[in-house]
């Protein structure tokens, strides 16, 4: 078996720690501690002492779900993030980050076709990072059918912004969660969850044989004939801060947003054509 990468390591017992459900008066020290420091906003959030470890701080849900366009051609963000690059791709290129370029091609896999990989080619990419501070949870953008799911072991480099400027590939190194999605006019797109350093786990509620940071060293690969998810929809969360990578077909979305921008979970930051 392929020996697991240290950052791996540093997650998984990072996660252990974070899972711990330590007696009330330590754990409010820490949920204290975690909000002081990152900063979270809880307004929309149950009281930070109600959460019995961090790890439940980390993926607390909204009280109440945030309103969204109901209107089918509205493709709203996923999370709340901080848009690392945006734009079109070059052929397969994306950009991890201004001035540095990544194969898509490559983030996707060897487990799915080139004809495939090929949907992509001249679409269209969107990176959400995802601090520590931010809701850890991600949401379906657009009515859609999942096709195709593909967990890729890798390693769990940090994926802040001066990381992505320090690593090439650092998203292609990265254990990641890859689903091929359809909307309901046929077109076809990738949404990437992409691991980061303490990201102990990448819950995907729809299949739950996906485990990330676990013992796999081989990519597993998900198949459904279907899996019909509605916008809005809760599919899970990063045990952390981390990135999700939206690519599309071409011309299949007029974006709304630039790199730079913050956005939230229910935003419109896009109209489908």
């Amino acid at each position: 078996m392929a020996k697991r990468h240290i950052t791996s390591l540093i997650s998984q017992n990072f996660g252990k720690f974070a899972s711990k459900e330590f007696s009330p008066w330590f754990q409010n020290i820490v949920n204290n501690t975690y909000v002081g420091l990152m900063g979270l906003d809880m307004s929309e959030f149950y009281d930070r002492s109600t959460y019995k470890s961090l790890n439940a701080l980390f993926t607390r849900k909204l009280r109440e779900d945030r309103e969204f366009s109901l209107d089918k051609s509205d493709f709203i963000s996923p999370c709340d993030s901080f848009i690392s690059e945006c734009g079109n791709l070059n052929d397969e290129d994306a950009l991890q980050i201004k001035g540095m370029r990544y194969d898509a091609h490559a983030l996707l896999g060897d487990d799915f076709s080139q004809d495939e990989k090929n949907l992509i080619s001249n679409g269209q990419f969107i990176n959400f990072y995802l601090s520590p501070k931010d809701y850890h949870r991600y949401h379906i953008p657009i009515d859609l059918k999942v096709i195709k799911a593909v967990h890729i072991p890798g390693k769990f480099y940090p994926v802040n912004i001066s990381s992505l400027k320090m690593r090439v590939n650092l998203f292609i190194e990265n254990e990641r969660v890859v689903l091929l999605c359809e909307a309901t006019n046929g077109k076809r797109f990738y949404m990437v969850l992409v691991s980061a350093l303490n990201v102990g786990v990448m819950q995907v509620s729809f299949e739950s044989k996906i485990q990330t940071n676990a013992n796999a060293t081989t990519p597993q690969v998900y198949n459904f004939e279907n899996l019909h998810l509605k916008k809005g929809d809760d599919f899970g969360c990063f045990e952390m801060g981390s990135t999700i990578v939206i690519l599309t077909e071409k011309d299949m979305l007029e974006l709304d947003l630039s790199a730079g921008d913050t956005v939230k979970y229910a935003q419109t930051i896009a109209k489908i054509k």
